[in-house]
């Protein structure tokens, strides 16, 4: 890492961190009875841990002009290491907290771990720590190979990967302390998230600069997806996140926007950030990973542009239809059903691209659990749009909002759609990455691959019977005009299915956690090789003398 670095470049990345690490101590002072207090003692923990990394190889030799005729990769490849880790942290929170909704007596007297906590930690581990590591590290491999140029600089893809890292473990220890925003997303304190505006901005910049300078005329699809999830998620996260602290020494702040507002503010932002993070980024993974692994051109690249200007258009105005029967202007809900119905078509577009894609390679389908990984993501995501449009229809929605069928919709693309294109590229690009001839276990991808499918189906399709059950029991009436079933029943009727989803769950973490052994043997493979290699060559040096 430090040895890639010029010697400017180590100089201002320890100004960077000394700065950051006096940011630190500043919070630590003004908020010492406040979580801003202890998030500040976080900040110069890390900023002191990265100025003994660089100071280490501060003095290093500069680096040759070699390397320029090189593609710059560790930050993809620490980018998958982080983004393995936060999954499987993010997905044991996760079946933790729906083991406790079966068992809710497993808990413990802790206020850290009560569900309101964890729930929050869960979902923004594994969106923003899993999701967002893997976008970041496979964008900068993507990037670089489809402009045939090298990033602009070595300094600012570490302090793009490492400073949204900085943000993903302040909002978490956020979370467990009991700080947030109080949105329907979880939103974390005020300046980390104006710490993630800096570091997107400057993601931003990178890729900007790279495309500057491409030596391939042609922009390729992927990278349309990918700037589009950068730029739009950068402009969600600013307007959505306006917001007055209290004070500079306190982590509590009030949301600039209020009543019908805020929340048609709050689902815009969510509905697309579903739409440009979970959908537009991973789509730009997709377009690029299945391509290559099955050896075929994608079937049609103006499908692709249709696709993506019809989603980057019709998106735009789908959030409403998260707030039927609210205060919400009645034409305002139905402008987003409308939008959201439409979306069915450019979305089926993409998903068909990359089955259609797949003509040809079947074969390759069957044998290789990898590619396996990103046709049945292809599906998922078919089927999971085809879900969202239907239940954005007013009558629809009367009976699975707030139910668990919506829990189910989005782990149906969570875990379906995201996750599956997610292990699919990494298993594909750790190989590339590492100089290594294939992934340490094809066996091991398969058993990922059955305990992915496994846990994906059983946790959605509990989730899909419980959530139309709720919602029949909910407005079932007898003969006297009065509910049929009180909430505690519709509860306690939820039991077999809970406990169904919570073993769903348990599946797939267990196959994310013998997908992070598979990346970190072929890892290990692939520094044993490189000492062989070098012990060889020293071998060889020594007859030679």
């Amino acid at each position: 890492m430090v040895a890639q670095l010029t010697q400017n470049e180590r100089f201002f990345g320890l100004v960077i961190l000394i700065a950051l690490g006096c940011l630190g101590l500043v919070m630590a002072a003004v908020g010492q009875h406040d979580p801003i207090g202890m998030h500040g003692w976080l900040v110069v923990v890390c900023s002191v841990v990265m100025i003994f990394v660089l100071a280490n190889g501060y003095f290093a030799p500069e680096p040759s002009e070699a390397r320029l005729a090189h593609y710059y990769d560790d930050p993809s490849k620490v980018g998958i290491v982080l983004a393995m880790i936060w999954a499987v942290i993010g997905m044991f929170i996760g079946d933790w907290v729906a083991w406790l909704l079966v068992y809710p007596e497993l808990t413990f007297d802790a206020g850290w771990a009560s569900f309101g906590r964890l729930r929050p930690v869960h979902t923004s581990g594994v969106i923003f720590g899993f999701g967002g590591n893997a976008l970041i590290a496979t964008s900068f491999h993507v990037l670089q190979r489809t402009t045939r140029a090298r990033l602009p600089d070595q300094l600012s893809p570490w302090f793009v990967l490492l400073g949204y890292n900085l943000f993903c473990l302040v909002a978490a220890t956020g979370y467990f302390m009991g700080i947030t925003q109080s949105k329907e997303y979880a939103e974390p304190e005020w300046y980390a998230d104006f710490w993630l505006v800096i570091v997107w901005v400057t993601y931003f910049l990178i890729y900007l600069r790279t495309l500057l300078r491409r030596r391939e005329p042609h922009i390729y699809v992927a990278n349309w997806y990918y700037m589009a999830f950068i730029l739009v998620v950068a402009i969600l996260h600013i307007v959505n996140n306006l917001a007055m602290p209290i004070s500079f020494g306190s982590a509590k702040s009030y949301s600039a926007f209020a009543g019908v507002q805020d929340a048609m503010t709050q689902w815009w932002y969510g509905h697309n950030a579903v739409a440009f993070f979970l959908t537009a980024g991973f789509l730009g993974m997709m377009y690029y990973y299945l391509p290559k692994r099955a050896g075929r051109p994608i079937f049609s690249y103006r499908l692709s542009i249709i696709s993506f200007w019809g989603i980057t258009f019709m998106y735009m105005w789908a959030g409403s239809h998260h707030l039927h029967y609210t205060a919400l202007p009645h034409w305002v809900q139905t402008l987003g059903m409308t939008f959201s119905v439409m979306l069915l078509v450019p979305s089926w577009a993409s998903a068909a691209n990359a089955l259609l894609t797949l003509n040809g390679a079947w074969h390759k389908v069957r044998d290789d659990a990898t590619l396996r990984f990103m046709m049945m993501a292809a599906i998922f995501y078919g089927l999971s749009t085809f879900e969202g449009s239907f239940m954005a229809i007013r009558a629809v929605n009367s009976l699975s909002h707030y139910t668990d069928w919506t829990v189910g919709h989005v782990h149906a693309g969570a875990l379906g759609w995201v996750a599956l294109i997610t292990f699919g590229s990494i298993y594909a690009v750790v190989p590339w990455l590492w100089k290594q001839p294939r992934m340490y276990s094809a066996k091991l991808i398969e058993w990922h691959f059955w305990l992915a499918m496994a846990g994906t189906l059983v946790y959605v399709f509990s989730m899909w019977n419980s959530g139309v059950i709720q919602g029949l029991m909910w407005r079932t009436y007898n003969e006297s005009g009065t509910l049929s079933y009180s909430f505690i029943d519709s509860l306690v009727a939820m039991h077999p299915y809970y406990f169904a989803r919570a073993v769903g769950g348990l599946l797939f973490l267990i196959g994310a956690i013998i997908g992070s052994y598979n990346i970190w043997m072929t890892i290990r493979m692939a520094a044993n090789t490189e000492t062989s290699n070098e012990a060889a060559i020293g071998d060889a040096a020594a007859a030679g003398e």
